[in-house]
């Protein structure tokens, strides 16, 4: 039996690599992302270059490349008279004639707004794949931002950021259908997001955004995303598309390795094709070897391709693909060369599976890659396992037992084992993530509850309410008394400067948490004027310090423009841990996002600094 599913629907968006590449993927600049020799010379376009003309809108319609070109069959009309099989009805004749003009007619319309379809253009002037109605930013969420400033925010951000909360809203800004700001084109702005999405592990949503543009409006740095992204998802067939205009535009040698690839898993014969390449220098050693492997998987594949990597000692982008696309296991080795991103990807990918997508799963779940709901179905598919000594099986039975079992007790004692057990950062956040509804479902009765631990828990997933009934349980002072004060959505009263003295959080030595405390009500508009005076001095937190991003970020929040209010914020945060966080940034970051109505978030990053700081 499997244990506990959520059945709550989840929008499922793809994401790519954007940018120019990198050699190797321990790096964080879009340099290359393939192998030596792909990329001479770089295709990078100059920053000043002109945008391409934007097609008009017409209609929005995603096409399969299939069917493009095949002219619509209209059905044949019922012959009068005709045999018929069992169970149809007999028809008149007269009735019949009539039903053949119209449904001749009928084809005709269908064949005529078929044609249409293929004619239809995305527009470039707003580009994206969830709209408002999808979870999404409104379209005019960078309303007046200058696209060139923009765009350079996006390239600067170091990801990950410390929020996994504000890494999530990041995430649906940059997958939103956005209208394209101004002197950027709607092909190069999606680059940029495909590209920071690929960085921040979503590699899913990265390639989404960059199919969301028509193949004939991608410019060189979307080629390259796109590039990135089926690399990073290792989905080569996203090349094929774009492969045969991609070469001379992209300028990078990947692209015409690519043509051979989607030659062979068009089912024509690449492995002259892949000589060429290999003799042209285009790609050598384990790099052709990982396409032909590629290739062959089409339908007139027919070489057997062996891929030893003991030579190997650099994990590029292209390996890790090409490899992936093919079923090719990566040693652990090289594995752990590469950097933290790569464990997103693999804890998304459904090529590998489910024992190998769990060991990454502990990163992508405290960057906010992976929901509660998705880390839950990953264990739940372990449950039928036939290896009964495997230490993920255990954690599953563990969490069945947390859901299910028959006494309170029970429950609490499967819960603190599943908490106890990890032994990095990482790993502990993520099980408070992967218990959120499990502890939601204890009762506020239940002895020995760790209370603290509880409200963690469910506030990783944002489930304000149901921590909001152990607000009598948790004792004053606390850390779950702390995290309630930031994550009560209804909180009408205001909290004073001694309640936040009065606070000593667990393993507070240094104060910090009692100053994310401060800066959390703070900025959420918890504590009077006075009270931020003079805590402010008392707590030594410069909140009124102004430097270039402090204007940034208040500029942004007085214009109503939350998707540079939230990319502006994750700028502020762009280190690995909460400790890294200065107060101040989260006190003008909470303020801001609560200018532009994403109050939820800011509770939930409130709440958050005081769970991992």
């Amino acid at each position: 039996m499997r244990i506990f599913r959520t059945n709550t629907a989840r929008l499922a968006i793809a994401v790519c690599l954007i940018g120019v590449g990198l050699p190797a993927l321990g790096q964080d600049s879009p340099e290359s992302l393939l192998p030596p020799g792909f990329n001479d010379p770089a295709g990078s376009p100059a920053p000043g270059a002109t945008p391409r003309p934007r097609a008009p809108s017409q209609g929005g319609l995603t096409l399969n490349p299939a069917t493009l070109g095949r002219p619509a069959t209209p059905p044949a009309p019922p012959v009068p008279g005709a045999t018929l099989e069992a169970g149809e009805e007999v028809v008149d004749p007269v009735v019949a004639a009539v039903l053949a003009d119209a449904q001749a007619a009928a084809a005709v319309r269908a064949a005529e707004a078929y044609a249409r379809a293929l004619s239809a253009h995305r527009s470039l002037d707003r580009v994206g794949v969830a709209g408002p109605q999808d979870g999404g930013l409104a379209p005019d969420a960078f309303r007046g931002a200058d696209g060139v400033y923009v765009e350079e925010l996006m390239r600067r951000l170091g990801a990950p950021i410390a929020s996994r909360w504000l890494s999530m809203a990041l995430r649906k800004a940059l997958v939103s259908r956005l209208d394209t700001p101004a002197r950027v084109s709607g092909a190069d702005f999606a680059a940029e997001r495909s590209w920071l999405l690929v960085r921040m592990g979503e590699s899913v949503a990265g390639r989404a955004i960059a199919q969301s543009v028509d193949p004939e409006n991608y410019t060189p740095k979307l080629y390259n995303a796109l590039m990135q992204a089926g690399l990073a998802t290792g989905d080569p067939g996203a090349f094929c598309p774009v492969a045969d205009k991609a070469a001379p535009s992209a300028r990078e040698r990947g692209w015409v390795v690519a043509k051979s690839i989607c030659a062979g898993l068009a089912g024509q014969p690449a492995s002259k094709l892949l000589t060429a390449n290999e003799r042209s220098g285009a790609a050598r050693g384990i790099d052709i070897l990982l396409a032909r492997k590629v290739a062959g998987m089409g339908a007139r594949g027919r070489q057997a391709v062996t891929i030893e990597w003991n030579s190997v000692d650099q994990l590029t982008a292209w390996r890790f693909g090409m490899a992936l696309a093919s079923g090719t296991e990566i040693p652990e080795t090289l594995i752990a060369t590469v950097n933290p991103r790569v464990q997103a990807w693999r804890a998304l990918s459904p090529m590998i599976d489910v024992r190998g997508r769990i060991a990454p799963a502990d990163y992508a779940a405290a960057r906010g890659v992976l929901s509660n709901a998705a880390l839950v179905d990953l264990y739940g598919s372990l449950d039928n396992d036939d290896d009964q000594a495997s230490a993920e099986l255990g954690i599953a039975r563990d969490l069945r037992t947390a859901y299910t079992a028959g006494t309170r007790t029970e429950r609490m004692t499967a819960l603190k084992g599943l908490w106890d057990e990890p032994k990095t950062a990482d790993g502990r956040y993520a099980r408070l993530i992967l218990t959120a509804r499990a502890a939601a479902r204890l009762p506020v009765d239940t002895e020995g509850a760790d209370v603290d631990r509880l409200v963690r828990s469910m506030l990783s997933a944002g489930l304000d309410r149901s921590a909001l009934r152990w607000r009598d349980k948790a004792e004053k002072g606390s850390d779950a008394w702390a995290m309630l004060a930031l994550a009560d959505p209804d909180a009408g009263r205001r909290y004073s400067a001694g309640d936040i003295g009065g606070y000593s959080g667990a393993d507070d030595t240094d104060g910090t948490r009692r100053r994310m405390l401060f800066a959390g009500l703070a900025g959420l508009g918890r504590l009077s004027p006075e009270d931020i005076s003079s805590g402010a001095e008392s707590f030594g937190v410069r909140i009124g310090a102004e430097n270039s991003w402090t204007r940034a970020i208040d500029r942004a929040a007085r214009m109503n423009q939350p998707g540079l209010v939230i990319l502006l914020a994750a700028i502020g945060m762009q280190t690995t841990q909460w400790r890294g966080v200065p107060p101040e940034v989260l006190y003008r970051s909470l303020g801001a996002m609560r200018a532009v109505g994403l109050g939820g978030q800011a509770r939930m990053i409130a709440a958050e600094a005081i769970a991992r700081s």
